[in-house]
């Protein structure tokens, strides 16, 4: 990342009028200034827009990775410029809920635009009486399910229509997911008939 000298910008701050008279009409002191004008130019713009560059709706594109690495959100360059930015501006969010189903359903939508459906508490329990009996042991395993869009559907043989990249849901669910918990992801070509979507 740099900001580099912008051909042609003018300064909104020119050192040669800022000059004691004695200079104002001195051609070297005034080619001089000129000269240090055209390489701080870029620097007050910046400055005098630094609002901008920290806002992701508008950050120039290169700044996005910088951006993204203030707020702990892993930025893949591959991804459209605008769902990049929607993930640096949703990364407090998505922190606050990691770990839990809300989390990981929103980081499935975010990411690849699938739905998503998380069953099984990974073998949590908890009890909120002291001194109680240990719980039976709860089944380890969180199934994820993942299907497209409603206005989209999957077909194993059109390449013209959506699929869902079960690898790429994988490493979204292990990212996401507590280390020590066991998952299985399942991709639907439609919603759950349960869920009566």
């Amino acid at each position: 990342m740099s900001r580099a000298a912008v051909p042609g910008l003018p300064s909104r701050y020119p050192i040669g009028e800022q000059l004691p008279a004695l200079y104002a009409d001195d051609d070297f002191a005034q080619r001089f200034t000129a000269g240090l004008d055209t390489v701080l130019a870029p620097v007050f713009a910046t400055l005098d827009n630094l609002p901008a560059y920290l806002d992701p709706r508008v950050t120039p594109t290169d700044f996005l990775a910088w951006l993204a690495s203030w707020v702990g959100v892993s930025d893949d360059p591959q991804w459209p410029v605008e769902l990049r930015r929607e993930a640096v501006g949703r990364a407090v969010e998505l922190h606050r809920w990691r770990g839990t189903r809300r989390g990981l359903v929103e980081a499935l939508h975010l990411a690849l635009g699938v739905h998503a459906e998380v069953t099984g508490d990974g073998g949590a329990t908890w009890s909120s009486t002291a001194g109680t009996e240990l719980p039976p042991d709860p089944g380890a395993e969180v199934l994820v399910r993942v299907w497209p869009p409603r206005e989209a559907r999957v077909d194993v043989v059109r390449a013209d229509v959506v699929r869902i990249d079960v690898v790429r849901v994988r490493e979204i669910v292990r990212a996401m997911c507590p280390v020590h918990m066991a998952f299985r992801v399942e991709a639907l070509s439609a919603p759950p008939a349960d869920e009566g979507r």
